[in-house]
């Protein structure tokens, strides 16, 4: 690649920043970990490393970006992206938010191993944030280093990328290289730790805003700068909704109870299991963000979770995600409440939010069984009848479906047998129960 072609795609790049430039930041301008107040982020520049090097790169996401392949493979994509280059128009931070862990107010929380590196608009005028997660720690790193290694790296590069060629609505990963350094980390958490290649990831998204973004503004009651934040996402990121509808605020609250449950029954469709369902994990708009210990189902087993963390409570267990979303979305509520002041329409949202996610869920496994359409008197029996069914043989639970395409509709099998293109999806046939294949039949 010549030097002045490599310039023109990155150095050029149109940078907006409209979330630094619009709204306060700290004060602070010193790295070091600290509780920050009256402000929506820190500014703070990557860590620079020692022999950053190209793993892998989305071509898909370079797209996005107006980025070509040859670029991607240049020294300066390279540099800039594992964070030792700051290009022209870039202005790095970490966003301060909040959140409940595990169910409970954990307060400050941060970008403790993200750093921003600022907004682009594309050629087709599309806003993304370019961020890099591993390049070193910020105010809200707390005790950690604000590193990643290698090995969960690949898994969120490579889980990010499936899962948006998968449909499901989620962050992208740009690319993924290795800065030459060792991080030492606990693999197995058995107190024996052990140094892994370090490594970053650059992830895009049109928005990193969490729900935590507007909690930890309302437990500090900084209204004024809740209310501000509220007003700037609905502009930059929901630029669709009226803005002077005297029920702005009700409506756009709607519209993200919709986005996540979409997401969530994206998840169920999938058989996705996130593991970390905290609300500072949880996008503003309904995108699949942080991938930690997540995990696909393979059997059909409802209270599985990746996260050995959970493996005692369960709370973020594959069944539990449409019900952890819509208390997310209450604990949300709650965080703008100080600026709408009335409870009731907040309420009546998340009311509607139970009966919405019936529905899409229900639309949705009409059409993984191959139906026209949903009846609403029947097939809701048939589907939950099928959910009870698997869960009672070890079921895999992607196979089941795929092969379920595989039924002849003419003549009626044999209903003493397990029928032959279901054959493979069972893990232990010799478990199945003598009621089972009658029950399968009907």
């Amino acid at each position: 690649m010549t030097p002045n072609r490599e310039s023109s795609l990155l150095n050029l790049l149109p940078y907006d920043n409209r979330f630094v430039r619009e709204l306060p930041g700290d004060l602070e301008p010193d790295n070091f970990r600290r509780q920050v107040l009256g402000a929506c982020y820190s500014r703070v520049a990557p860590t620079p490393v020692s022999d950053p090097q190209l793993v892998a790169f989305s071509r898909e996401a370079a797209r996005s970006l107006d980025l070509d392949e040859e670029t991607c493979r240049s020294e300066l994509f390279t540099e800039v992206f594992t964070g030792n280059r700051i290009l022209p128009g870039m202005d790095p931070f970490a966003m301060c938010y909040g959140g409940h862990q595990f169910g409970t107010w954990a307060g400050q929380l941060g970008d403790g191993r993200a750093i921003n590196l600022g907004e682009i608009i594309n050629n087709k005028d599309e806003r993304w944030m370019i961020q890099l997660k591993g390049a070193g720690p910020t105010p809200y790193s707390r005790r950690a280093d604000g590193l990643t290694v290698l090995r969960s790296s690949i898994r969120e590069f490579l889980c990010s990328e499936a899962m948006f060629h998968l449909g499901v609505a989620t962050t992208r990963a740009l690319s993924l290289t290795l800065t030459g350094e060792e991080v030492e980390r606990d693999m197995f958490y058995d107190g024996h730790p052990r140094m892994e290649p370090g490594a970053v990831v650059c992830r895009i998204s049109p928005s990193f805003t969490r729900f935590g973004n507007f909690q930890i503004l309302a437990a500090q009651e900084e209204t004024d700068l809740l209310k501000q934040l509220m007003d700037y996402t609905i502009e930059t990121d929901f630029p669709h909704l009226n803005r002077d509808s005297r029920d702005i605020y009700e409506t756009w609250f709607r519209e993200i109870c919709a986005r996540t449950m979409d997401m969530i029954v994206d998840w169920i469709r999938v058989g996705f299991v996130h593991g970390v369902m905290n609300t500072d994990n949880m996008s503003i708009l309904g995108l699949t963000i942080d991938y930690g210990p997540y995990g696909w189902l393979e059997d059909y087993t409802p209270s599985w979770t990746p996260n050995t963390t959970d493996a005692a409570g369960r709370r973020y267990c594959f069944k539990n995600q449409p019900q952890i979303a819509l208390w997310n979305l209450g604990q949300l509520a709650n965080a703008l409440f100080p600026v709408i002041k009335q409870a009731e329409p907040l309420q009546e949202a998340l009311d509607d939010t139970i009966e919405y996610y019936g529905r899409q869920h229900k639309k949705m496994m009409a059409k993984k069984l191959g139906l026209k359409q949903l009846d609403s008197e029947r097939d809701p029996d048939l589907i939950s009848g099928l959910l009870d069914l698997l869960a009672l043989v070890e079921t895999d639970y992607t196979l089941f479906f795929r092969n379920l395409a595989r039924l002849d509709t003419g003549p009626a099998p044999d209903r003493d047998q397990i029928p032959e293109f279901l054959a493979d999806v069972y893990y232990r046939p010799e478990q199945i129960p003598p009621d089972y294949t009658a029950r399968l039949h009907a």
